[in-house]
């Protein structure tokens, strides 16, 4: 783990690259950054995640233990962590926040039953137009941060035509049907190997984890494999025929990326699907994103039961 807090130096591997520099924006914030002699901001991928480390490191000097990055119409969990410290993507380097409904744009701070958590409260998307380097920043922070696993939750279109609108599915795998990778180019080994293997990405421990807290709490489980794609267009129906001839049981535009980036750095991963709506040709009326929002919404105090079950296991602390 990186631990940047009073006293601390940066890991070698980013010391050699980079050098301390603070910097004051137009509003007068503070914001620290990682700068070469020349002033430029920081040129590897390493060295800005390392910069928005530092910079929260100042604001909340918390060692989560779990992470969880919470999908469209699902950010209301983070309100619910106990000594919540809310910091909002703008005011971090290298974060911009997504401008898309559904999605507040904060780092959130706080514990559930003692366990020690970090929420993104709304993630960044492909289709947003950011590089893939920033679309992943967040998630690639966390495990900088020292998270020891990490849950990923969106919100999906059901291709199962028997599937209704407000289940939820544990991913068991995906298929990345976006055209890029977190991961191409140049590999810098201060982040992982050059070829992650991604035959359990889906952690089957966690996965259970989940199952065992739906339990707990009365929520109902699928099991599915999730289709990633660009968007920001909905599937067609002759597109939604391929998804299921693939094996694919939901479809969404996130989180396939940001699994991929956290499986480079060697954390554990889960990730939950919010099944908002039927997809095109399955169902009967025209997909729209209030929709989706709305759906999500509904299953708020569903899903936060059970991201705190799974997060502190018997609600013991740890």
């Amino acid at each position: 783990m990186l631990n940047l807090e009073a006293g601390a130096s940066p890991s070698a591997a980013f010391k050699r690259a980079t050098r301390r520099t603070r910097r004051y924006d137009g509003g007068g914030t503070e914001n620290a950054l990682m700068a070469h002699p020349s002033q430029s901001p920081p040129s590897t991928v390493a060295a800005r995640i390392e910069d928005s480390v530092f910079a929260i490191r100042k604001r909340a000097p918390v060692e989560p233990k779990v992470g969880v990055v919470l999908g469209s119409g699902l950010g209301a969990f983070a309100d619910t962590l106990d000594g919540g410290v809310r910091i909002p993507y703008r005011e971090l380097p290298h974060m911009p926040a997504s401008v898309v409904p559904g999605h507040a744009g904060s780092l959130c701070f706080g514990r559930v039953s003692g366990v020690s958590v970090v929420c993104m409260q709304g993630r960044l998307h492909l289709y947003e137009g950011y590089p893939i380097d920033r679309v992943v920043h967040g998630v690639r922070t966390m495990a900088r941060l020292g998270v020891e696993r990490v849950l990923l939750t969106n919100a999906a279109g059901a291709l199962e035509p028997a599937w209704a609108a407000g289940d939820l599915m544990v991913i068991t795998d995906h298929l990345n049907l976006t055209g890029i990778s977190p991961l191409a180019g140049p590999n810098d080994e201060a982040l992982g190997t050059r070829f992650p293997d991604m035959t359990g990405a889906y952690d089957p421990e966690l996965r259970e984890m989940l199952h065992v807290a739906g339990r707990e709490v009365g929520v109902s489980l699928r099991d599915g494999v999730y289709a990633g794609v660009l968007g920001p267009q909905y599937e067609t129906p002759a597109e939604v025929r391929m998804l299921r001839m693939h094996g694919a049981h939901a479809v969404g535009m996130s989180t396939v990326h940001e699994v991929i980036a956290l499986r480079h750095m060697g954390v554990r991963v889960a990730a939950l699907s919010c099944l908002t709506n039927l997809a095109a040709g399955i169902a009967t009326r025209p997909l729209e994103h209030t929709e989706v929002e709305a759906v999500a919404s509904s299953r708020r105090v569903a899903l936060a039961a059970l991201l705190r079950a799974w997060i502190a296991p018997g609600g013991a602390a740890r």
